[in-house]
Protein backbone atom coordinates (compact mmCIF):
# COMPACT_ATOMS: atom_id res chain seq x y z
CA UNK A 1 0.00 0.00 0.00
CA UNK A 2 1.33 3.42 -0.95
CA UNK A 3 2.25 5.96 1.71
CA UNK A 4 0.44 9.28 1.28
CA UNK A 5 2.27 12.60 1.31
CA UNK A 6 0.44 15.93 1.49
CA UNK A 7 1.84 18.74 -0.68
CA UNK A 8 1.33 22.38 0.34
CA UNK A 9 3.96 24.12 -1.82
CA UNK A 10 5.78 23.57 -5.10
CA UNK A 11 9.14 24.56 -6.50
CA UNK A 12 9.04 26.11 -9.97
CA UNK A 13 11.60 27.09 -12.58
CA UNK A 14 11.71 30.45 -14.38
CA UNK A 15 9.09 29.22 -16.87
CA UNK A 16 6.74 28.19 -14.05
CA UNK A 17 7.26 24.45 -14.60
CA UNK A 18 7.01 22.35 -11.43
CA UNK A 19 10.46 21.16 -10.29
CA UNK A 20 9.61 19.86 -6.83
CA UNK A 21 7.01 19.19 -4.14
CA UNK A 22 7.16 20.43 -0.54
CA UNK A 23 5.63 20.12 2.91
CA UNK A 24 7.40 22.03 5.68
CA UNK A 25 8.75 19.92 8.51
CA UNK A 26 8.74 16.59 6.63
CA UNK A 27 11.95 14.61 6.13
CA UNK A 28 11.04 13.87 2.50
CA UNK A 29 10.57 17.55 1.66
CA UNK A 30 11.56 19.02 -0.67
CA UNK A 31 11.13 16.21 -3.18
CA UNK A 32 12.50 16.83 -6.66
CA UNK A 33 10.20 16.24 -9.64
CA UNK A 34 12.12 13.22 -10.98
CA UNK A 35 12.04 11.52 -7.57
CA UNK A 36 8.33 12.24 -7.09
CA UNK A 37 7.58 10.83 -10.55
CA UNK A 38 9.54 7.69 -9.69
CA UNK A 39 7.70 7.44 -6.33
CA UNK A 40 4.27 7.70 -7.99
CA UNK A 41 5.00 5.38 -10.90
CA UNK A 42 6.59 2.81 -8.60
CA UNK A 43 3.56 2.85 -6.31
CA UNK A 44 5.59 3.54 -3.14
CA UNK A 45 4.06 6.95 -2.46
CA UNK A 46 0.96 8.91 -3.36
CA UNK A 47 1.18 12.69 -3.35
CA UNK A 48 -1.91 14.84 -2.96
CA UNK A 49 -3.05 18.41 -2.33
CA UNK A 50 -5.27 18.65 0.78
CA UNK A 51 -8.43 20.64 0.11
CA UNK A 52 -10.31 22.89 2.54
CA UNK A 53 -13.29 20.51 2.52
CA UNK A 54 -11.09 17.62 3.71
CA UNK A 55 -10.82 15.91 0.32
CA UNK A 56 -7.51 14.98 -1.27
CA UNK A 57 -6.70 15.92 -4.87
CA UNK A 58 -4.17 13.43 -6.26
CA UNK A 59 -0.99 14.51 -7.97
CA UNK A 60 -0.42 12.39 -11.04
CA UNK A 61 2.23 11.85 -13.69
CA UNK A 62 1.42 13.03 -17.21
CA UNK A 63 3.32 12.20 -20.39
CA UNK A 64 3.62 15.52 -22.21
CA UNK A 65 5.28 16.50 -25.48
CA UNK A 66 8.46 17.44 -23.57
CA UNK A 67 8.49 14.46 -21.20
CA UNK A 68 6.82 13.55 -17.93
CA UNK A 69 5.52 16.14 -15.52
CA UNK A 70 3.44 16.38 -12.33
CA UNK A 71 -0.15 17.60 -12.39
CA UNK A 72 -3.27 17.96 -10.26
CA UNK A 73 -6.73 19.09 -11.37
CA UNK A 74 -8.86 20.19 -8.46
CA UNK A 75 -10.98 22.75 -10.27
CA UNK A 76 -12.05 21.02 -13.51
CA UNK A 77 -9.92 23.28 -15.73
CA UNK A 78 -7.23 22.40 -18.23
CA UNK A 79 -4.61 24.25 -16.17
CA UNK A 80 -2.23 22.45 -13.84
CA UNK A 81 -3.32 23.57 -10.39
CA UNK A 82 0.07 22.81 -8.82
CA UNK A 83 1.15 26.12 -10.35
CA UNK A 84 -1.19 27.91 -7.93
CA UNK A 85 0.42 26.55 -4.76
CA UNK A 86 2.88 28.79 -2.88
CA UNK A 87 6.57 28.55 -3.78
CA UNK A 88 9.20 26.49 -2.02
CA UNK A 89 12.80 25.74 -2.94
CA UNK A 90 14.43 22.47 -3.92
Amino acid sequence: MAIERAVYKTAKDRDGDITGLCQSGQLWSPRRKADAIRDIEGGAYRYYVPMKDGSKTPIRVVNGPNGKYLRSDWDQTERNNLDQLPDCTC
